[in-house]
């Protein structure tokens, strides 16, 4: 036993030093992958997951493909010019039927109705007719049946079904939509109404952005500057909010501006109105209440960086000769601007996505990208415009960090 452990002892001190640093460092890799793996995972369940399959329903629709195989395959030789061949309607009337055996007409309908109105009830009456037809010729016995049919645009959606995949949604989504014979035309104005949507979304989360720096540079600045026990003190009222939750905050907002609240009755009691003022259900209740709620996420990134400045810049400044404006604006006001970033685009990514408080203290025009989104999922159940919405606002995002990006530059974007 002797001899064999003094062999193996030989053995290890003859494996290099190089070997063993690697055994180390691999074993040391490992552990650490075992501890990010459970984030690494939830983030990918919870999140990468999750937005891949949203810009994956934003351009993929295979309901008339699934329902109607028949017309599909027919349309595969129609030229896209006259109504289709006898062949064709004999594959529909086949479809018709069977869709009618099997209660999917109305799906059929619905997707058909999302880009001709009025389709959503034809088709299954179509469908129960076409039910009872024995023999040909269909063509004919179709249009009897409903005009639809006989229509050129109806021929041409259906065409464009035979792919699983569309644009269809991507289009209405920015107030386009295929025209008659496929080819892409802007939405009718009564119809136009997402660019005004997206827009609306972008000009309300600057305004809230602004206003929040507006508001919050003051306040961290007094934080940064007053003795340690008073600004603790204060600053656990700055972040006392998020003791809240967001719908709470935002149903005071409506308690306080409505017609008969406090704000309303404390203005008239001065004198300072004589008749309630519309201080709610519009823009400006809907700037007041987000802008309580962001006021924290731009204020804190701020003060943190201003914690860091040293006063002996702006004394430094002050002692050549520089004015008080100037000592700040040249000296001090440059070295916020890292945390002035990090705040100003966590508030403004934050308001591209609010809901609920447009939804309470704002009025119709006041609707957020949100709104439309939570429509579409809840209301109509239709993934693919709820999708398309997303989709779109999150490469808007993703398009405005990367150009925030390029101009201020990652590496100043800090916390503290």
């Amino acid at each position: 036993m002797a001899t064999t452990a003094i062999r193996n002892a030989g053995r290890a001190e003859s494996v290099p030093l190089r070997i063993k640093l690697q055994r180390v460092d691999r074993r040391r890799k490992l552990r650490a992958l075992a501890l990010v793996l459970p984030l690494l995972l939830f983030t990918l369940i919870a999140f990468i997951l999750p937005i891949g399959r949203i810009i994956f329903n934003a351009v993929h629709d295979d309901t008339l493909l699934t329902l109607m195989p028949r017309t599909m395959t027919a349309l595969s030789g129609w030229d896209g010019r006259d109504l289709p061949e006898e062949s064709v309607y004999a594959a529909l009337a086949s479809d018709l039927k069977e869709s009618w055996d099997q209660n999917t007409a109305a799906a059929i309908g619905k997707r058909m109705n999302y880009e001709l109105p009025g389709a959503l009830g034809q088709v299954p009456s179509s469908a129960r007719k076409a039910s009872t037809l024995s023999a040909g010729p269909y063509k004919a016995a179709l249009i009897e049946i409903n005009s639809l049919w006989g229509r050129h645009d109806v021929w041409s959606l259906l065409k464009r079904g035979r792919s699983a995949y569309t644009a269809y949604y991507l289009l209405r989504s920015v107030d386009y939509q295929y025209g008659p014979d496929s080819q892409i035309v802007a939405s009718p104005p009564e119809n136009a109404v997402f660019r005004d949507v997206f827009l609306r979304t972008l000009g309300i989360s600057i305004g809230v952005t602004a206003l929040t720096l507006l508001l919050g540079f003051p306040v961290a600045y007094l934080l940064s500057t007053l003795p340690t026990k008073s600004s603790n003190l204060l600053m656990i009222m700055v972040v006392l909010p998020f003791w809240t939750s967001v719908l709470v905050r935002t149903t005071a907002w409506v308690v306080l501006l409505q017609k008969h609240g406090l704000v309303n009755d404390t203005l008239m009691a001065l004198h300072l109105i004589s008749q309630p003022a519309e201080l709610i259900y519009n823009r400006f209740g809907t700037f007041v209440a987000m802008t309580h709620i962001q006021l924290p996420f731009t204020l804190l990134p701020v003060y943190s960086v201003m914690k860091t400045i040293s006063p002996s810049y702006v004394r430094a400044a002050r002692s050549l000769g520089a004015g008080p404006f100037y000592a700040f604006w040249k000296v001090y006001f440059p070295l916020t601007l890292p945390g002035i970033a990090a705040g100003c685009l966590l508030t403004f990514i934050l308001c591209l996505g609010y809901y609920i408080t447009p939804a309470l203290v704002g009025g119709p025009a006041d609707q957020m990208v949100a709104s439309f989104v939570a429509h579409y999922t809840n209301e109509e159940l239709n993934w693919g415009m709820a999708s398309a919405l997303a989709a779109i606002l999150l490469t808007a995002t993703l398009l405005l960090h990367y150009v925030f990006n390029k101009l201020v530059g990652a590496d100043r974007i800090k916390m503290g």
